[in-house]
């Protein structure tokens, strides 16, 4: 009897086997319902066989299968199992991620059945006038014999539901459905006959990309904000679309997708879907399934649109390929941009990679030539470079993180009638609670990591894995009230603002005030409207969002950029600088920059200051070249994760113990070592550096083979995770 090979979303790195009862045929790639412990579970069948290394009578059978058809695509199929390899992660949690939430929860993978409101003939014939005393079902049976109206557009029309509905009680309408009908766009796409002329560097980028279309190449689109990356991209998808393909194009946040989308919608007459987790789960599946049929043209989403099925893919575009946002940091552990570019080698097509700071790794990959590199140096619209100024912190009197030259500044550009940005990349009231009496500071249980003050909310959260809890009335170490807000984040910034600017509309742009659905929009249009004069924002305001009317941009946090203990910190500060340099005086007006450090001297700043980006991501290759650091090197870390507190900082210790042992060729082993918790779940780190990538993979495979010896992680007590940090693919 054949087996089927089925991975499940559990935390272990194998499949499990099931028979495959007569008559019940399945492919790879394909869902079904299977028995799992005292629980029916929905798994992905992997493969096929004859055979299974457990005896067939205690195999149990399959209970049903979900698909005629795989739910991947051959490329995100094959794109899935090679991840699931390289970062060593269990393929049933890699599979499932790539799902739409629907699937998972084993709901058909069809469109939805499109449901409509018409008129029945007795509301055909019935009087109309008799209706009067309820002019809203007079108005909606006036429009329901005119023809059927969508149940999506009840909500744009002058009646509602409840009038439909007590129409439908009446015997005058009913409800029906009908299954989405496909559209082909390739049947009426045609070239727009108006658009911006290019100029030589961006018409050079084109040309470059459009002759290397029908094949795979690398290239990094490297120009400084304003220079019209995004033409590049609409004139590129020209090319593509008119030989009916699709497009897949990333951007970092879901708040660049409404801007993004206006403009492709404008350029093109094809559809444009949208996948972000912004959407509620059948709008997700709806896009989705378009993309796989064909019927969308373009796709425009963040990280996790990497995965979609795409019936006839012809390019991919990653907007802002820096951007950290890319990183998945929790779970799964992966890279949204390398993965793009394994997809685009896999599919025989061309990647577009656009920033105007390349991560240092691209540029290592420039280097090396597998990338190729096209630069966009010409400011759109000849637009002045903005002004430039480092204010010395030593013996300030501060407010709020602002130094008094800063405040003068910002009066200044106010009673100009402009406006205002101030970046502070820490969302929340304060990084920190501290009792004053004791030094107690509240810390997750889970991680470790300090909890975030969020006063508004009247909690506090950790940043890293989400948890929260109530804040606290009184020490829990030693009964003090006295408990103060250490640092300064975002939510305590606005609030200090307000008595220095009175009467100054104020606006915070973070997570927490853009997480509700339409949020972000509602922020974005009340700065271009002017409501707002000053605006506060963590990095996610320097996104790609044109501001007319900013002038001043400070960045209030710099030393905390260049002296982390994260070794990419000063490449993210770099890049954001570079950015938000660019969203002061971008319509004609001299923008003006403020710095506030107390080392204006620091030799990286120096660089970024007067020679440019370009010259610090030389300086600081070099420097990761000589402390063999990534992307010199490659990196992966392994952490363990349990609900006892003993067994994860064990388990560490014992594999610690193993590799220090009988280390692998080239590897070496690094960090602080185990960590210790105290709650719910407990973490811990250890590192792998190996300077031979090619011989990385094997390494992984044999302490992979090693570390599932171990007791702990054996008995199941213990979760271990490989997270790397290696060189792009």
């Amino acid at each position: 009897m054949p087996v089927a090979h089925v991975a499940l979303p559990v935390p272990l790195p194998r499949t499990f086997d099931y028979l495959l009862p007569e008559g019940m045929p399945v492919k790879a790639g394909c869902r079904v319902r299977v028995p799992f412990g005292k629980q029916e579970r929905i798994g992905i069948v992997t493969a096929v066989s004859e055979r299974s290394e457990l005896p067939l009578d205690e195999l149990k059978p399959v209970i049903d299968t979900l698909d005629a058809e795989p739910v991947f695509s051959s490329a995100v199929w094959r794109l899935l199992l090679w991840a699931a390899d390289y970062y060593h992660h269990p393929i049933g949690d890699v599979l499932f991620h790539a799902l739409p939430i629907m699937l998972r929860q084993g709901k058909p993978a069809s469109a939805a059945p499109q449901w409509y409101w018409f008129a029945t003939e007795q509301g055909q014939a019935v009087d109309i006038n008799s209706l009067k005393r309820s002019p809203k079902q007079q108005q909606a049976l006036a429009a329901l014999r005119q023809g059927r109206i969508w149940r999506h557009q009840v909500a744009e029309l002058e009646f509602n539901d409840a009038a439909l509905q007590a129409l439908r009680g009446k015997g005058l309408c009913e409800l029906a459905s009908e299954a989405p009908a496909l559209t082909d766009w390739r049947t009426h796409f045609a070239v727009p006959g108006e658009r911006l002329r290019l100029n030589t560097e961006q018409a050079t980028a084109v040309g470059a990309i459009h002759s290397a279309s029908d094949r795979f190449s690398t290239w990094l689109l490297a120009g400084i904000t304003g220079s019209g990356k995004t033409e590049v991209y609409l004139s590129v998808l020209e090319n593509v679309l008119a030989q009916g393909r699709q497009a897949l194009v990333m951007v970092p946040e879901i708040g660049l997708t409404p801007q993004t989308i206006a403009r492709f919608r404008q350029r093109f007459n094809a559809p444009v879907e949208v996948l972000h987790s912004g959407l509620n789960d059948s709008e997700r599946l709806s896009a989705w399934l378009k993309a796989k049929n064909g019927e969308a043209a373009i796709v425009i989403g963040t990280r996790s649109s990497l995965f979609t099925p795409f019936k006839n893919l012809g390019v991919i575009v990653i907007d802002e390929e820096h951007d950290s946002s890319y990183k998945q940091q929790e779970g799964w552990r992966y890279h949204a941009r390398d993965l793009a570019v394994w997809r685009a080698h896999s599919e025989q097509i061309p990647i577009i990679l656009g920033s105007a700071t390349p991560a240092l790794e691209t540029l290592y990959n420039v280097r090396q030539g597998k990338y190729r590199q096209l630069k966009l140096t010409k400011r759109a619209g000849n637009a002045r470079p903005a002004q430039q100024h480092v204010l010395d912190l030593k013996g300030q009197q501060l407010q709020a993180g602002l130094s008094p030259a800063l405040i003068a500044r910002m009066r200044q550009h106010l009673q100009a009638d402009n406006q205002v940005i101030l970046f502070l990349n820490r969302r929340g009231f304060a990084p920190a609670l501290l009792c004053h009496d004791c030094g107690w500071i509240a810390e997750c249980p889970r991680c470790d990591s300090y909890y975030t003050l969020h006063q508004a909310q009247h909690h506090l959260r950790c940043h890293h894995c989400d948890s929260q809890r109530p804040i606290p009335r009184q020490c829990p170490s030693c009964g003090s009230t006295h408990l103060v807000p250490v640092g300064l984040g975002t939510e305590q910034l606005e609030q200090a603002l307000a008595p220095l600017f009175p009467g100054v509309p104020i606006s915070r742009v973070d997570r927490d005030t853009t997480s509700r659905k339409g949020a972000l929009e509602q922020h974005l249009s009340d700065i271009h409207r002017g409501g707002a004069r000053i605006l506060i924002g963590t990095q996610m305001l320097a996104k790609g969002h044109h501001f007319p009317d900013v002038t001043l941009v400070s960045l209030l946090d710099v030393d905390g950029a260049l002296f982390s203990a994260d070794f990419r910190s000063a490449e993210r500060f770099a890049q954001l600088y570079t950015q938000v340099s660019g969203r002061a005086g971008r319509a004609g007006k001299q923008g003006e920059v403020i710095l506030q450090t107390h080392h204006p001297e620091h030799p990286l700043l120096q660089t970024l200051l007067y020679k440019g980006y370009d010259a610090f991501a030389e300086q600081a290759l070099a420097e990761r070249q000589t402390m063999q650091l990534p992307p010199w090197t490659s990196h992966v870390l392994i952490r363990a994760e349990d609900h006892n507190n003993q067994q994860a900082p064990l388990f560490l210790q014992q594999l610690r113990n193993l590799l220090q042992a009988s280390p692998l060729a080239d590897d070496k082993l690094w960090g602080a070592g185990p960590g210790s918790g105290t709650g719910a779940q407990t973490r811990g780190p250890l590192a792998l550096a190996n300077s031979a990538p090619a011989s990385f993979p094997r390494s992984l495979a044999a302490y992979r083979q090693r570390y599932a010896r171990l007791d702990q992680y054996a008995a199941g007590s213990a979760q271990g995770k490989m997270g790397s940090r290696r060189r792009s693919y």
